[in-house]
Protein backbone atom coordinates (compact mmCIF):
# COMPACT_ATOMS: atom_id res chain seq x y z
CA UNK A 1 0.00 0.00 0.00
CA UNK A 2 1.05 3.73 -0.70
CA UNK A 3 1.10 6.15 1.95
CA UNK A 4 2.61 8.33 -0.04
CA UNK A 5 0.18 12.19 0.71
CA UNK A 6 -0.61 13.27 -2.56
CA UNK A 7 0.15 16.82 -3.13
CA UNK A 8 -3.42 17.99 -3.63
CA UNK A 9 -3.54 21.71 -5.03
CA UNK A 10 -5.39 24.56 -4.10
CA UNK A 11 -5.81 26.96 -7.01
CA UNK A 12 -8.27 29.18 -5.92
CA UNK A 13 -8.98 30.69 -9.38
CA UNK A 14 -9.83 27.16 -9.89
CA UNK A 15 -12.04 26.17 -6.95
CA UNK A 16 -14.75 24.28 -8.10
CA UNK A 17 -12.49 21.38 -9.67
CA UNK A 18 -11.10 21.38 -5.79
CA UNK A 19 -11.54 18.40 -4.29
CA UNK A 20 -13.06 19.37 -1.26
CA UNK A 21 -15.10 22.07 -2.79
CA UNK A 22 -16.87 19.55 -5.36
CA UNK A 23 -17.41 16.96 -1.75
CA UNK A 24 -18.70 19.61 0.08
CA UNK A 25 -20.87 20.71 -2.83
CA UNK A 26 -22.24 17.24 -3.29
CA UNK A 27 -22.85 16.78 0.19
CA UNK A 28 -25.02 20.02 0.46
CA UNK A 29 -27.14 19.13 -2.96
CA UNK A 30 -27.82 16.03 -1.02
CA UNK A 31 -28.51 17.05 1.89
CA UNK A 32 -31.13 19.55 0.77
CA UNK A 33 -32.87 16.76 -1.29
CA UNK A 34 -33.19 15.16 1.73
CA UNK A 35 -34.38 17.96 3.88
CA UNK A 36 -37.02 18.99 1.80
CA UNK A 37 -37.89 15.26 1.37
CA UNK A 38 -38.15 15.56 4.96
CA UNK A 39 -40.12 18.38 5.40
CA UNK A 40 -43.69 16.04 4.85
CA UNK A 41 -42.33 14.49 8.29
CA UNK A 42 -41.51 18.14 10.15
CA UNK A 43 -38.40 16.81 10.79
CA UNK A 44 -34.41 17.94 9.53
CA UNK A 45 -32.17 16.17 7.92
CA UNK A 46 -30.19 16.07 10.82
CA UNK A 47 -32.85 14.91 12.87
CA UNK A 48 -33.39 12.44 10.26
CA UNK A 49 -29.60 10.80 10.57
CA UNK A 50 -30.35 10.92 14.30
CA UNK A 51 -33.65 8.92 14.09
CA UNK A 52 -31.23 6.54 11.70
CA UNK A 53 -28.48 6.18 14.00
CA UNK A 54 -30.70 5.17 17.12
CA UNK A 55 -33.18 2.85 14.97
CA UNK A 56 -30.35 0.86 13.74
CA UNK A 57 -28.31 0.54 16.69
CA UNK A 58 -25.14 2.43 15.66
CA UNK A 59 -25.13 4.85 18.62
CA UNK A 60 -27.35 4.86 21.70
CA UNK A 61 -25.87 8.09 23.29
CA UNK A 62 -25.40 11.92 22.88
CA UNK A 63 -21.37 11.76 22.66
CA UNK A 64 -21.45 9.04 19.96
CA UNK A 65 -24.07 10.54 17.80
CA UNK A 66 -21.92 13.71 17.98
CA UNK A 67 -18.83 11.93 17.22
CA UNK A 68 -20.36 9.51 14.23
CA UNK A 69 -22.27 12.82 12.92
CA UNK A 70 -19.93 15.37 13.49
CA UNK A 71 -22.26 17.90 15.03
CA UNK A 72 -21.00 19.57 18.03
CA UNK A 73 -22.40 18.69 21.38
CA UNK A 74 -24.49 21.60 22.16
CA UNK A 75 -26.07 21.45 18.82
CA UNK A 76 -26.81 17.53 19.19
CA UNK A 77 -28.23 18.64 22.76
CA UNK A 78 -30.80 20.73 21.18
CA UNK A 79 -31.70 18.04 18.63
CA UNK A 80 -32.16 15.43 20.84
CA UNK A 81 -34.01 18.50 23.60
CA UNK A 82 -36.27 18.86 20.47
CA UNK A 83 -37.04 15.45 19.68
CA UNK A 84 -37.26 14.48 23.41
CA UNK A 85 -39.88 17.38 23.68
CA UNK A 86 -42.24 16.12 20.57
CA UNK A 87 -42.03 12.67 22.35
CA UNK A 88 -39.68 10.74 19.69
CA UNK A 89 -36.95 9.80 21.93
CA UNK A 90 -36.45 9.08 25.39
CA UNK A 91 -33.67 9.28 27.82
CA UNK A 92 -32.32 6.84 30.04
CA UNK A 93 -30.38 6.75 33.04
CA UNK A 94 -27.38 3.54 32.47
CA UNK A 95 -28.23 1.56 35.67
CA UNK A 96 -24.23 0.89 35.53
CA UNK A 97 -23.87 4.34 35.16
CA UNK A 98 -26.12 6.86 36.79
CA UNK A 99 -24.22 9.85 34.99
CA UNK A 100 -25.07 8.41 31.48
CA UNK A 101 -28.16 8.91 29.58
CA UNK A 102 -28.95 5.96 27.20
CA UNK A 103 -31.17 7.20 24.02
CA UNK A 104 -34.53 5.19 22.94
CA UNK A 105 -36.77 5.83 20.43
CA UNK A 106 -40.27 6.03 21.54
CA UNK A 107 -43.23 3.79 19.55
CA UNK A 108 -43.78 7.72 17.96
CA UNK A 109 -39.90 7.57 16.99
CA UNK A 110 -39.87 4.25 15.82
CA UNK A 111 -42.61 4.49 13.49
CA UNK A 112 -41.23 7.52 11.95
CA UNK A 113 -37.66 6.41 11.67
CA UNK A 114 -39.29 2.88 9.45
CA UNK A 115 -40.09 5.74 6.57
CA UNK A 116 -37.07 7.81 6.59
CA UNK A 117 -35.27 4.69 4.46
CA UNK A 118 -37.31 4.98 1.32
CA UNK A 119 -37.32 8.91 1.28
CA UNK A 120 -33.57 8.68 1.63
CA UNK A 121 -33.31 5.99 -0.92
CA UNK A 122 -35.43 8.57 -3.20
CA UNK A 123 -32.91 11.06 -2.96
CA UNK A 124 -30.05 8.89 -3.65
CA UNK A 125 -31.63 7.66 -6.64
CA UNK A 126 -32.22 11.53 -8.36
CA UNK A 127 -28.40 12.63 -7.12
CA UNK A 128 -26.99 9.19 -8.77
CA UNK A 129 -28.72 9.34 -11.65
CA UNK A 130 -26.28 8.18 -14.60
CA UNK A 131 -24.15 6.23 -12.44
CA UNK A 132 -23.66 2.45 -12.79
CA UNK A 133 -23.43 0.60 -9.80
CA UNK A 134 -19.65 -0.65 -10.27
CA UNK A 135 -19.06 3.43 -10.14
CA UNK A 136 -21.29 3.69 -7.41
CA UNK A 137 -19.37 1.36 -5.19
CA UNK A 138 -16.68 2.65 -6.68
CA UNK A 139 -17.10 6.00 -4.94
CA UNK A 140 -18.08 4.21 -1.57
CA UNK A 141 -14.44 2.59 -1.26
CA UNK A 142 -12.84 5.61 -2.27
CA UNK A 143 -15.07 7.45 0.78
CA UNK A 144 -14.39 4.55 2.85
CA UNK A 145 -10.61 5.36 1.85
CA UNK A 146 -11.28 9.39 2.82
CA UNK A 147 -13.00 8.40 6.44
CA UNK A 148 -10.10 5.82 7.76
CA UNK A 149 -7.91 9.07 7.35
CA UNK A 150 -10.22 10.35 10.29
CA UNK A 151 -7.91 9.49 13.34
CA UNK A 152 -5.40 11.87 11.40
CA UNK A 153 -7.38 15.12 12.03
CA UNK A 154 -7.68 13.93 16.05
CA UNK A 155 -4.51 13.30 16.73
CA UNK A 156 -3.70 16.66 15.06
Amino acid sequence: MNDEIPSLQFDVNQVEDNVGYLLARARTMLSRGVDESLRSLDITHSQGSVFMMLSIGKCNTAAELSRDLFIDSAAMKRTLDKLESRGFIQRITDPNDKRLNKLELTAAGSALARQLPAIYKEVLDIGFTGFTNEEIGFLKCLLRKLLANRGLFESR
